[in-house]
Protein backbone atom coordinates (compact mmCIF):
# COMPACT_ATOMS: atom_id res chain seq x y z
CA UNK A 1 0.00 0.00 0.00
CA UNK A 2 3.08 2.27 -0.08
CA UNK A 3 2.91 4.15 -3.37
CA UNK A 4 5.27 7.02 -2.55
CA UNK A 5 8.80 6.97 -1.10
CA UNK A 6 8.96 6.56 2.66
CA UNK A 7 10.75 9.87 3.17
CA UNK A 8 8.10 11.74 1.18
CA UNK A 9 5.37 10.00 3.15
CA UNK A 10 7.03 11.05 6.38
CA UNK A 11 7.38 14.63 5.16
CA UNK A 12 3.67 14.71 4.26
CA UNK A 13 2.70 13.43 7.70
CA UNK A 14 5.09 15.86 9.38
CA UNK A 15 3.29 18.70 7.62
CA UNK A 16 -0.22 17.55 8.42
CA UNK A 17 -2.05 18.01 11.72
CA UNK A 18 -0.94 15.54 14.36
CA UNK A 19 -3.13 12.78 15.73
CA UNK A 20 -5.05 13.50 18.89
CA UNK A 21 -3.89 11.58 21.98
CA UNK A 22 -6.92 9.27 21.63
CA UNK A 23 -6.25 8.56 17.94
CA UNK A 24 -2.61 7.91 18.75
CA UNK A 25 -3.73 5.46 21.44
CA UNK A 26 -6.05 3.66 19.00
CA UNK A 27 -3.26 3.49 16.44
CA UNK A 28 -0.83 2.05 18.96
CA UNK A 29 -3.24 -0.44 20.54
CA UNK A 30 -4.57 -1.63 17.18
CA UNK A 31 -1.05 -2.50 16.04
CA UNK A 32 -0.30 -4.20 19.36
CA UNK A 33 -3.52 -6.14 19.94
CA UNK A 34 -5.65 -6.52 16.82
CA UNK A 35 -5.24 -8.73 13.78
CA UNK A 36 -4.56 -7.07 10.41
CA UNK A 37 -3.62 -3.60 11.75
CA UNK A 38 -3.01 -2.44 8.18
CA UNK A 39 -6.80 -2.04 7.99
CA UNK A 40 -6.47 1.04 10.22
CA UNK A 41 -6.92 4.30 8.33
CA UNK A 42 -3.85 5.79 9.99
CA UNK A 43 -2.52 9.30 10.39
CA UNK A 44 -2.59 10.77 6.86
CA UNK A 45 -5.82 9.18 5.70
CA UNK A 46 -7.41 10.07 9.01
CA UNK A 47 -6.48 13.73 8.57
CA UNK A 48 -7.86 13.65 5.01
CA UNK A 49 -11.18 12.23 6.25
CA UNK A 50 -11.30 14.87 8.98
CA UNK A 51 -10.60 17.67 6.51
CA UNK A 52 -13.25 16.41 4.07
CA UNK A 53 -15.90 16.23 6.77
CA UNK A 54 -15.01 19.71 8.00
CA UNK A 55 -15.55 20.91 4.44
CA UNK A 56 -18.84 19.04 4.03
CA UNK A 57 -20.12 19.54 7.60
CA UNK A 58 -22.46 16.55 7.33
CA UNK A 59 -25.49 16.09 9.53
CA UNK A 60 -25.59 12.34 8.96
CA UNK A 61 -22.60 10.12 8.18
CA UNK A 62 -22.90 6.39 7.52
CA UNK A 63 -19.75 4.33 7.88
CA UNK A 64 -19.74 0.75 6.62
CA UNK A 65 -16.87 -0.96 8.42
CA UNK A 66 -15.86 0.36 11.86
CA UNK A 67 -12.80 -1.79 12.60
CA UNK A 68 -11.27 -0.15 15.70
CA UNK A 69 -13.02 3.20 15.34
CA UNK A 70 -10.17 5.35 14.06
CA UNK A 71 -11.84 6.56 10.87
CA UNK A 72 -15.17 7.11 12.63
CA UNK A 73 -13.57 9.44 15.15
CA UNK A 74 -11.72 11.30 12.40
CA UNK A 75 -14.95 11.90 10.48
CA UNK A 76 -16.85 12.83 13.63
CA UNK A 77 -14.53 15.84 13.98
CA UNK A 78 -16.33 17.54 11.08
CA UNK A 79 -19.91 16.69 11.96
CA UNK A 80 -22.46 19.47 12.10
CA UNK A 81 -23.17 20.55 15.67
CA UNK A 82 -26.34 18.47 15.80
CA UNK A 83 -24.99 15.75 13.50
CA UNK A 84 -24.52 12.04 14.04
CA UNK A 85 -22.40 9.22 12.70
CA UNK A 86 -23.83 5.72 12.29
CA UNK A 87 -21.08 3.11 12.03
CA UNK A 88 -21.68 -0.55 11.19
CA UNK A 89 -19.43 -3.56 11.72
CA UNK A 90 -19.91 -7.30 11.82
CA UNK A 91 -17.09 -8.07 14.30
CA UNK A 92 -18.68 -8.23 17.73
CA UNK A 93 -15.38 -9.30 19.33
CA UNK A 94 -14.07 -5.75 19.01
CA UNK A 95 -17.26 -4.13 20.30
CA UNK A 96 -16.23 -3.42 23.89
CA UNK A 97 -12.81 -2.10 22.90
CA UNK A 98 -14.20 0.18 20.19
CA UNK A 99 -17.14 1.37 22.28
CA UNK A 100 -14.63 2.28 24.95
CA UNK A 101 -12.78 4.51 22.48
CA UNK A 102 -16.03 6.18 21.44
CA UNK A 103 -17.02 6.73 25.08
CA UNK A 104 -13.63 8.30 25.73
CA UNK A 105 -14.01 10.75 22.84
CA UNK A 106 -15.71 14.11 22.60
CA UNK A 107 -18.24 12.61 20.19
CA UNK A 108 -19.70 9.80 22.28
CA UNK A 109 -23.19 11.29 22.11
CA UNK A 110 -23.03 11.58 18.32
CA UNK A 111 -21.82 8.09 17.39
CA UNK A 112 -24.31 5.25 16.89
CA UNK A 113 -22.27 2.02 16.78
CA UNK A 114 -24.16 -1.01 15.49
CA UNK A 115 -23.03 -4.62 15.19
CA UNK A 116 -24.46 -6.82 12.45
CA UNK A 117 -24.54 -7.56 8.74
CA UNK A 118 -24.44 -4.21 6.92
CA UNK A 119 -26.50 -5.61 4.05
CA UNK A 120 -29.31 -6.12 6.57
CA UNK A 121 -28.69 -3.03 8.71
CA UNK A 122 -28.52 -0.41 5.95
CA UNK A 123 -32.13 -0.90 4.74
CA UNK A 124 -33.30 -0.28 8.33
CA UNK A 125 -31.87 3.26 8.31
CA UNK A 126 -34.55 5.59 7.00
CA UNK A 127 -32.87 8.97 6.67
CA UNK A 128 -30.80 10.84 4.08
CA UNK A 129 -27.02 10.61 4.19
CA UNK A 130 -24.69 13.54 3.66
CA UNK A 131 -21.64 11.29 3.61
CA UNK A 132 -21.11 7.53 3.34
CA UNK A 133 -17.71 5.94 3.97
CA UNK A 134 -17.37 2.38 2.65
CA UNK A 135 -14.48 0.41 4.11
CA UNK A 136 -15.71 -3.13 4.69
CA UNK A 137 -15.64 -6.45 2.80
CA UNK A 138 -14.62 -5.64 -0.75
CA UNK A 139 -16.89 -8.20 -2.41
CA UNK A 140 -19.91 -6.21 -1.28
CA UNK A 141 -18.61 -2.77 -2.25
CA UNK A 142 -20.96 -2.46 -5.20
CA UNK A 143 -23.85 -3.84 -3.14
CA UNK A 144 -23.23 -1.24 -0.45
CA UNK A 145 -22.99 1.50 -3.07
CA UNK A 146 -26.29 0.47 -4.62
CA UNK A 147 -27.96 0.22 -1.22
CA UNK A 148 -27.02 3.75 -0.18
CA UNK A 149 -26.99 5.78 -3.40
CA UNK A 150 -30.69 6.63 -3.32
CA UNK A 151 -30.41 7.79 0.31
CA UNK A 152 -27.46 10.05 -0.37
CA UNK A 153 -28.80 13.57 -0.80
CA UNK A 154 -28.08 15.55 -3.93
CA UNK A 155 -24.66 17.09 -3.35
CA UNK A 156 -23.78 14.39 -0.82
CA UNK A 157 -20.71 12.18 -0.94
CA UNK A 158 -19.66 8.54 -0.94
CA UNK A 159 -16.04 7.69 -0.13
CA UNK A 160 -14.74 4.18 -0.81
CA UNK A 161 -11.41 3.00 0.61
CA UNK A 162 -8.84 0.56 -0.83
CA UNK A 163 -9.79 1.16 -4.45
CA UNK A 164 -6.18 0.81 -5.62
CA UNK A 165 -5.95 -2.56 -3.89
CA UNK A 166 -2.22 -2.39 -3.20
CA UNK A 167 -1.59 -1.53 -6.84
CA UNK A 168 -3.17 -4.72 -8.14
CA UNK A 169 -5.74 -2.75 -10.14
CA UNK A 170 -3.12 -2.12 -12.84
CA UNK A 171 -1.88 -5.69 -13.06
CA UNK A 172 -2.70 -7.45 -16.31
CA UNK A 173 -1.98 -11.03 -15.28
CA UNK A 174 -3.39 -13.32 -12.60
CA UNK A 175 -6.28 -11.06 -11.63
CA UNK A 176 -7.79 -12.49 -8.42
CA UNK A 177 -11.49 -12.45 -7.58
CA UNK A 178 -10.93 -9.72 -4.98
CA UNK A 179 -9.03 -7.58 -7.47
CA UNK A 180 -11.76 -8.07 -10.06
CA UNK A 181 -14.36 -6.90 -7.54
CA UNK A 182 -12.45 -3.64 -7.06
CA UNK A 183 -12.00 -3.23 -10.82
CA UNK A 184 -15.73 -3.76 -11.34
CA UNK A 185 -16.58 -1.27 -8.60
CA UNK A 186 -14.25 1.41 -9.97
CA UNK A 187 -15.58 0.95 -13.49
CA UNK A 188 -19.20 1.12 -12.30
CA UNK A 189 -18.59 4.38 -10.47
CA UNK A 190 -16.70 5.83 -13.43
CA UNK A 191 -19.66 5.05 -15.71
CA UNK A 192 -22.42 6.08 -13.27
CA UNK A 193 -23.97 9.26 -14.69
CA UNK A 194 -25.64 10.01 -11.34
CA UNK A 195 -22.31 11.05 -9.83
CA UNK A 196 -19.04 12.91 -10.25
CA UNK A 197 -15.93 11.15 -9.02
CA UNK A 198 -12.20 11.43 -8.50
CA UNK A 199 -9.80 8.73 -7.33
CA UNK A 200 -7.25 10.03 -4.84
CA UNK A 201 -3.96 8.05 -4.63
CA UNK A 202 -3.90 8.45 -0.85
CA UNK A 203 -2.68 5.39 1.00
CA UNK A 204 -4.52 2.48 -0.71
CA UNK A 205 -6.76 4.73 -2.79
CA UNK A 206 -9.84 6.77 -1.91
CA UNK A 207 -12.66 7.05 -4.44
CA UNK A 208 -14.47 10.31 -3.76
CA UNK A 209 -17.96 10.35 -5.26
CA UNK A 210 -20.34 13.34 -5.32
CA UNK A 211 -23.98 12.69 -6.14
CA UNK A 212 -25.36 15.16 -8.66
Amino acid sequence: MDFIPEDIQQYVEDHSDVESPLLSKINRETHARVMMPRMLSGHLQGRVLSMLTHMIQPKVILEVGTYTGYSALCMAEGLAEDGKLITLDINEELHDQVQGYFDESDYSGQIDYRIGNAMELIPEINEPFDLVFIDADKRNYLNYYNLVIDQVRSGGFIIADNVLWSGKVVQTEKITKDTQVILDFNRFVQEDDRVENVLFPIRDGLMIVRKK
